[in-house]
This record gives C-alpha cells, structure tokens and sequence, in this order.
C-alpha cells in the first residue's frame, strides 16, 4: 500500500487561518513557522477560536520577510508582522497548563487584533529560545512544542475524512481540524494504527490520538458555530467519553518535506 503526503498546512499565528505549503521544514518545535505568534488576554492566557470563533476570518500569508495578516471580508487595513522580532520585551504567557516567555509583537498588532475580537488583547511570538516541553508521558524524550495545544504535529488521512463526510448531509473541508500533514491511502483510521513511519529524513512517532474540542464546529469560511461534525463523530469514534479524529505527532530529525513524499511505514 502506497501511503503520499498529500498537504501540508502550517498556522504561524495560533487558531487564524492555515497557510498551504508544498513544501516545509522540520524544526525542533514542529514545522518552521507553525503557531509561534498567539493572542492572549491581559492576565497573559491563550485565546483561540473556542472562544473566538471569529479569528477563523483572520488570514494569514507568508512573505519573506514577515506575515501579512487580514481580514477575510471586512475592509480592515492589512497587519504586518515581521519574522524578526525585537526581543527586549517579554512577558510570561500561559497556554493550558503551561507558562513559557513570549515577546510582545507590536502596539500596532495588539489594536489590530483588539478591533477584530472586541477586546483588549495582545500578539505575543516564541522565539527560539522559549522552552515548552510536550507532555512527558508521550515526549519520547525532552520534546518541545510552540503554542500548538499540545504536540509538534497533526496526521489525519485524507480516506478518513472521506469516511466522515460519507455520514454528514453536508461536506466539509479537512481545514475544520486544522492538521498539519494530510495523506492519501489506505483505509479510514488507518494512522490510528501506526506507531512510526518517515517523510524523507524524519521519522515521525504517532504518540496520542487527538481528542476534539468544539473547534471544528466552526465553519471556517463564515466564523460561526454549529453542531457538526462533532454530533457525527460522536455515534462512531468515541472512547472514554472523548471524541478523536486524527493523531499527534513527536518526531526525530530535521530536514525538508514535500508534497508527495512517500510515508514509509516501519511499524
């Protein structure tokens, strides 16, 4: 069975829309780029669309040198965020059950996003040397992570998003879940059974099924709630009383992958 990396999504700023690349590199937290600017509140704490549903209509674009940030409908000027921040400001930000240092962007972005949302907030960006370590029970070591919820990557078939809107009245797009790495082949689920495979020089370790929170009940096109696809996931893939769909990801090496890599599987 021959398993292609189909897409490949990256979201430099936490919980706004992807970025679809053919091609990406493999860091040490994760794909280069990918959630390492976030919005916070002013005690410091994350803020995602499971509040805000509306940051889905903020879109961002990768330029050379910086994110071009916008909104989806409203004639909004458009936000630059350099790549390189200034680093002589931090603060401590809080992200589930974890504090890590963040740098604050800029006055300019924190009134940006504070028209978009309706409240006071601020653009906060990791540097390289802000430390966020993954769960140790699923690290395979010291593993870190940037402001994702909680692991470097997301696997999800494509076959098993088939699967899912062969049971929805109405399709949806893969973006509801907001994975990283997309592939084609093989039968629904499958990846629920791997336990290692490669993408050119890394090797990629499937360490924890993702359970869903209400984020893929927002249509991300219109920044709006509803019930689906969680109501349809909740009759087939539910354990523990938690719903999964899709696998989280550690990883060994670094290097470049691309669209249409072959995944080998080794175990």
């Amino acid at each position: 069975m021959d398993f292609i990396l189909s897409e490949i999504f990256v979201y430099p700023i936490k919980s706004a829309s992807g970025v679809y690349l053919q091609e990406a590199k493999v860091g040490e937290k994760g794909l280069e780029l990918d959630r390492r600017w976030m919005l916070v509140d002013q005690k410091g704490k994350f803020i995602s669309q499971r509040t805000h549903p509306e940051l889905s209509l903020v879109s961002v674009n990768i330029e050379n040198e910086g994110l071009v940030v916008k909104h989806k409908y409203e004639n909004y000027d458009k936000l630059f965020v350099p790549l390189d921040i200034d680093e002589e400001y931090t603060r401590d930000v809080d992200i589930w059950n974890d504090k890590c240092a963040a740098i604050l962007v800029s006055d300019a972005a924190d009134c940006w996003f504070s028209k978009i949302l309706g409240i006071q907030c601020q653009l906060v960006y990791m540097p390289d040397n802000s430390i966020r370590f993954v769960d140790p029970k699923y690290s395979l070591g010291d593993k870190t992570v940037g402001f994702a919820d909680g692991f470097p990557f997301l696997l999800i078939g494509q076959s098993s998003l088939d699967d899912l809107n062969s049971r929805l009245e109405n399709r949806i797009s893969i973006n509801r879940f907001r994975p990283n790495l997309v592939f084609t082949g093989g039968e629904p689920f499958i990846e629920d059974t791997w336990k290692e495979f490669k993408i050119g020089a890394v090797t990629f370790f499937p360490v924890k099924p993702c359970a869903r929170c209400t984020v893929p009940t927002v249509n991300q096109e219109i920044g709006k709630r509803g019930n689906e696809p969680l109501a349809t996931l909740s009759s087939y893939r539910v354990e523990n009383n938690k719903i999964f769909f899709g696998q989280n990801l550690v990883h060994e090496g670094r290097g470049i992958i691309k669209v249409n890599d072959p995944l080998k599987i080794i175990e």
